[in-house]
């Protein structure tokens, strides 16, 4: 009686799945470019984007092998990598966009699904596919992002962020103070930010490799981790994307605009609050602003090292500060951006840890709540901009508040679902002899 829903469910979750990445390979080619499952499929032969990203993913369907056969799965990686390489040197193919290696690791992942399919039955078979499968969507969802991108690009000419920047006023223009900061410190603290940014789905891995740790000797995975928020994340996000499109003030307000930018402001001078309006922009910058989510992401990350040891938590926590640094620092979001993305994962992460433990009356507010302060926010944000600005000693502390109340609500409901710890039994005084 058990198996047949959960098998229906994860087939319908597969058909689901598959339509919508034919959906998005359909709309990309619509606009001349390849898709997701093209970009995948090439990257079989051809240098990948990322190839940390590949070995990162590689690393997480591994959780599902024994040590032996970790080694060996690596080994043959490198070994693919080194084959491609020297094919390359001999042929003198020149890698002129993305990595020189991430092929070998790809192939694993391509290898162990049809392990899993011609050499494995039973339960077996349906752990090593789910690790496939975790590794495989680490890197869909990549290629799935990237698709969305260049449909908001295409699919919405005009941007709200003269809305947003007159409404970070009231948080005190954020990304132009830091992206100030950042400019301050040069090359290192510039790159430093870049690696942080660019390398978030590796981050991700190290924490869901913690939590899934187990999973090769217990034969199961944990009924919630950190890739089901990651998941959930990237497929509503781009959702908000469609409804609120922002580029971001390094183009908008900043020389990576060209003319399309109001004005070359960012990040020497806030931008003047004038009354704001809808303004075009080109086919080709994504409007991937609001809400953040590296900020989202780079927020589940803390959420999920909190459970693991003192150095995970400190690994998290330095995560996430160095996330915000640089998606303010380069320009790329507001401050009111960052604020909607905190309220936007805790709301998912409340939602996901209430479908594990069985919805009740807590979870159930704490969900409500949490969509109602991301959609006051999102009102607030194209409606008051000009209040928002007039009266920041007003707005800043409201906005502040309403993200605080939910990480509070967050804290406190999820505190009460942890499992409580049997107390001691009471030993009784025993006779002695005298």
């Amino acid at each position: 009686m058990w198996r047949q829903p959960r098998a229906i469910l994860w087939a319908t979750a597969a058909v689901v799945t598959l339509g919508f990445l034919i959906a998005l390979e359909i709309a990309a080619r619509h606009y001349g470019l390849p898709g997701p499952i093209t970009t995948q499929a090439q990257e079989v032969v051809f240098a990948p984007q990322s190839g940390f990203l590949l070995y990162a993913s590689m690393a997480l369907m591994m959780v599902v092998l024994t040590w032996r056969q970790r080694f060996i799965a690596a080994g043959v990686a490198i070994g693919i990598d080194l084959t491609f390489l020297l094919v390359r040197w001999a042929t003198d193919t020149k890698v002129t966009d993305g990595h020189p290696f991430g092929n070998g690791a790809l192939w694993v992942i391509l290898g162990y699904a049809v392990i899993a399919l011609t050499r494995r039955t039973g339960r077996e078979r349906v752990l090593l596919l789910k690790g496939v499968g975790l590794g495989v969507l680490l890197v869909t969802g990549r290629k799935t992002g990237d698709a969305w991108l260049l449909i908001t690009s295409k699919t919405r000419p005009a941007v709200l962020d003269q809305y947003v920047a007159t409404a970070d006023h009231a948080l005190g223009n954020p990304s132009w103070m830091v992206g100030r900061i950042v400019t301050a410190t040069g090359p290192i603290g510039t790159h430093f930010l870049d690696y942080v940014y660019t390398l978030l789905p590796v981050a991700a891995v190290v924490v869901t490799v913690y939590q899934l740790r187990g999973v090769a000797v217990e034969r199961r995975f944990p009924r919630h981790h950190l890739v089901r928020t990651f998941l959930v994340i990237g497929l509503l996000g781009p959702g908000i994307y469609m409804i609120f499109p922002v580029v971001g003030p390094i183009f908008a307000y900043g020389a990576d605009g060209g003319h399309w930018a109001v004005a070359n402001l960012w990040p020497d001078t806030p931008p003047p609050i004038n009354t704001p309006h809808h303004m075009p922009f080109d086919e080709i910058t994504p409007r991937n602003c609001m809400p953040s989510l590296h900020t989202a992401w780079a927020t589940a990350i803390f959420i999920h090292s909190l459970k693991g040891p003192r150095i995970l938590q400190f690994a998290g926590a330095c995560w996430l500060i160095a996330t915000l640094g640089a998606t303010l620092g380069f320009g790329y979001h507001y401050g009111a951006d960052i604020i909607a993305g905190v309220v936007f994962t805790l709301t998912i992460e409340a939602a996901l840890r209430s479908l594990e433990r069985g919805w009740d009356r807590s979870g159930i507010q704490l969900v409500a709540y949490g969509a109602t302060v991301f959609t006051a926010l999102l009102v607030s944000y194209r409606y008051l901009p000009m209040e928002m600005a007039e009266h920041p000693w007003v707005f800043g502390p409201l906005l502040l508040l309403a993200m605080t109340s939910v990480v509070h609500g967050y804290v406190r409901t999820t505190k009460l679902w942890e499992p409580k710890a049997a107390p001691a039994p009471l030993t009784e005084p025993q006779p002695e002899l005298v």
